[in-house]
């Protein structure tokens, strides 16, 4: 565990008021899915978390074409698809469309995806403007910081917090009655989605036969990004194609239930493309990012692979007992939790924070709750596995640079070089087995141990080539 994860763990730890409004949030988003997954109310459940599970893994298994499907279907509704490796490509990409078409002001719906790969940052480093229009997304713009949770970004912050926000970023009046600050934000944000010229959002879905980007949300703020600009991009991983539009059934009665205990988000949105003749609203221009940002590396691994199910609920969040003790800021990169643990380590590099698989109690909450059935438990168990190799070949890694380093003095330093011969002479077996085989145990020792398992060490010359070049 890095010094810096320790840290922000133990802060974390000893803040009370913190602790509180973690667990408050938590118990709420965990009660409330307790109550919408019940016998009584949704009887088939078990089945419903078996197909997604089998309709996912079905999915990834054959990415390839449906991601062209989804490709071939976005284009003949007149919209655009471009694949983008990293977050510099996304970034590129979007910065290079801003220019041609003079945009200055994006506003930005709620998307962890955009979050992954610093989005905002990354425009505002070269001049445009862009807005967060979640309304726990723009309290974190507003105060620098990164999402908490999955679902509820700003689930850490209290109102009388946001109040302080507020003041201090809107220069408004001090207050911290929650419909008060909501009307606030909504009045500044009315202004940024009329004045926008470009809307961002993410997917929650990407539906192949339709060639649809789904958004499922509870503000309606997603919708006002995607029609009120003439330009609307939605950025989503390429993990999030389903095969047909019938296959939401399955997907939309668990996405709710597991992340807020809704029985149906308020709002599900299927976008196809810009508008057509005789509409009033939509964009003119409709693109959609399919990024891979490490999940490719993910795809050989038919275990691992499971990471990618994920339909970002936060249910694993909320049940997890180290996330509700450490909070979302103590992880090391956007995504928290147990889902985190597994995801950040595959995508990032098992060295990023080789701490972050050992995060856990393995008590399997969080496989219990996946609406997808994701085994996290195993995941994290074969990622531990992964770490400790790590270690073994980076202390590995270093006897071997230490080895160099001598080896290219003394090949630099003749004489030294001429004295590492005759000692390696005298110690080499000879024909009466020589000095070497005499050490105990010296043949049975690491590195001559692993080469001599595969070759002969032969007897030594009488005279080395120095010597023999000397007396011609």
């Amino acid at each position: 565990m890095s010094v810096e994860f320790d840290r922000k763990i133990h802060a974390t730890l000893a803040d009370t008021k913190l602790q509180l409004a973690i667990y408050a949030s938590t118990a709420r988003l965990k009660d409330g899915r307790l109550s919408s997954v019940a016998p009584q109310t949704l009887p088939d459940y078990q089945e419903l978390r078996t197909q997604a599970n089998a309709l996912k893994k079905h999915a990834l298994e054959n990415l390839d074409y449906y991601l062209e499907e989804f490709e071939r279907n976005v284009v003949a509704h007149g919209g655009k698809v471009v694949y983008c490796k990293d977050g510099t490509d996304v970034a590129d990409f979007v910065l290079a469309l801003a220019k041609e078409r003079g945009a200055r002001l994006i506003v930005k719906s709620k998307s962890m995806t955009t979050e992954e790969v610093d989005l905002n940052e990354r425009l505002e480093h070269h001049g445009l403007e862009s807005v967060e229009t979640d309304l726990g997304e723009y309290i974190l713009q507003l105060a620098h910081e990164k999402p908490y949770h999955i679902v509820a970004p700003a689930l850490h912050k209290t109102r009388y917090d946001v109040a302080e926000i507020f003041t201090h970023s809107l220069h408004v009046p001090s207050e911290t009655v929650p419909e008060k600050q909501t009307a606030i934000a909504r009045a500044v944000l009315r202004e940024k989605f009329l004045a926008a010229d470009i809307g961002i959002s993410g997917a929650n879905f990407l539906v192949a036969d339709a060639g649809a980007v789904v958004l499922i949300e509870n503000e309606g703020n997603a919708r006002l990004t995607t029609t009120a600009p003439r330009i609307h991009i939605a950025i989503a991983g390429i993990e999030k194609v389903i095969p047909r539009a019938q296959d939401l059934a399955t997907f939309l009665k668990l996405l709710a239930r597991s992340a807020t205990g809704q029985l149906l988000s308020v709002y599900t949105s299927f976008l196809a493309g810009p508008k057509r003749a005789g509409e009033i609203d939509g964009p003119e221009e409709f693109y959609v990012v399919l990024l891979d940002n490490g999940r490719t590396k993910l795809l050989p691994d038919r275990s691992k692979r499971q990471s990618l199910y994920c339909i970002r609920c936060g249910a694993c969040l909320n049940t997890c007992p180290v996330y509700r003790k450490i909070g979302g800021h103590s992880f090391p990169w956007v995504y928290s939790g147990p889902i985190g643990a597994i995801i950040t380590p595959q995508f990032m590099g098992v060295s990023h924070e080789p701490g972050l698989p050992f995060a856990s109690s393995l008590c399997g909450a969080c496989a219990e709750v996946c609406p997808v059935k994701i085994d996290i438990p195993k995941v994290l168990l074969e990622l531990r596995s992964d770490v400790k190799k790590s270690e073994t070949r980076e202390k590995q890694n270093r006897l071997e640079k230490v080895a160099f380093r001598v080896f290219a003095w003394v090949m630099t330093h003749p004489r030294w070089y001429e004295l590492a011969g005759r000692v390696a002479a005298a110690m080499a077996p000879s024909e009466d087995g020589g000095w070497i085989r005499t050490v105990p145990g010296i043949m049975n020792f690491g590195p001559l141990k692993a080469w001599l398992s595969q070759r002969d060490l032969p007897p030594p010359p009488p005279k080395s080539f120095r010597e023999l070049w000397r007396r011609r």
